[in-house]
């Protein structure tokens, strides 16, 4: 089992033709996902050449519109590697398309911006699951790969991870490869996001292949208070967390936009309290981290 993304999942990438796109076509074929085409008006009709898995040769199409692509191709995963300055336009045709998930991985894009984007999704009846923006995307290991998260790090298995931040999405899968992974999520760490912790953690809970979930946030907000009182009340499998920040100096803004720490609200320490009060052992490192996990699970 897996959330949110599978090997059925059919996916375009919005952006196809470009650098970022290209480069991750490839890497999301390697890892056996079905992409099935890309979007870039101003190339429709013509193809992009690629691999798959297996080293076969493919032709993927270039479609004009989402709506085109997941008329034509029946996609219903898009990926978006689309500069900043068109990424509200490229996630609301995305929207309006009723696209079943977009994962946003561009990072820049305005805050503004990215309300306007959730804004439109929830007025137009949140049809669409979005994971970002600036985020690694996300990865059923075995299974599909919509994003930029490097598939050979760990294999298929029994944990789940939600995390704020790329870099430690992976580092976490390393560190518990031994054990594997239903899916991992990087939901990104700007201020405003679509998927959260407590939306992973929800789908996590209601896996039935996934025994147990590591929750890995960050200095700033209050996104984990949140979510720890949502695993106090509902989530009933082992838990362990990560806070990154325990050493960021005291009023300084760090990393990423979402980052942002108020006084004594939003630090490392408050979080780990917090979600300690929630029965979630939290680690002062990735490494600790995952040592906790397999205590837990007697691995």
């Amino acid at each position: 089992m897996a959330i949110f993304l599978t090997q059925d999942s059919k996916i375009i990438v919005q952006g196809i033709t470009g650098g970022e796109g290209t480069k991750h076509t490839a890497r999301m074929l390697a890892a056996g996902s079905q992409v099935v085409g890309g979007v870039n008006a101003r190339k429709a009709g013509t193809t992009v050449s690629h691999t798959d898995k297996d080293g076969n040769a493919v032709e993927l199409p270039v479609f004009g519109s989402v709506s085109e692509a997941m008329e034509k191709s029946r996609a219903d995963v898009s990926v978006a590697f689309v500069p900043p300055a068109f990424a509200k336009d490229a996630a609301i045709e995305a929207i309006d398309a009723g696209i079943g998930l977009l994962v946003i991985i561009t990072e820049g894009i305005p805050v503004q911006d990215s309300a306007a984007i959730w804004a439109h999704a929830c007025e137009t009846g949140n049809k669409t699951r979005i994971i970002g923006p600036n985020c690694p995307g996300i990865i059923s290991p075995e299974a599909s790969l919509a994003g930029i998260i490097p598939a050979t790090i760990t294999g298929k298995g029994k944990l789940g991870l939600v995390s704020k931040s790329g870099t430690l999405t992976y580092q976490m899968m390393y560190e518990l490869r031994d054990l594997g992974f239903s899916t991992a999520i990087g939901i990104g760490g700007d201020p405003i996001i679509g998927t959260t912790h407590i939306d992973a953690l929800e789908a996590f809970e209601a896996d039935p292949e996934t025994e147990a979930i590591v929750m890995i946030g960050e200095i700033g907000g209050d996104a984990e208070e949140r979510a720890a009182e949502f695993i106090k009340a509902n989530v009933t499998k082992p838990v362990v967390g990560y806070v990154a920040g325990f050493t960021a100096p005291e009023g300084k803004t760090m990393g990423h936009a979402g980052a942002i720490v108020s006084g004594s609200a939003g630090t490392a320490q408050a979080k780990k309290e917090a979600l300690e009060a929630a029965g979630v052992k939290v680690g002062k490192t990735p490494t600790e981290t995952a040592q906790l996990m397999r205590e837990l699970l007697g691995a």
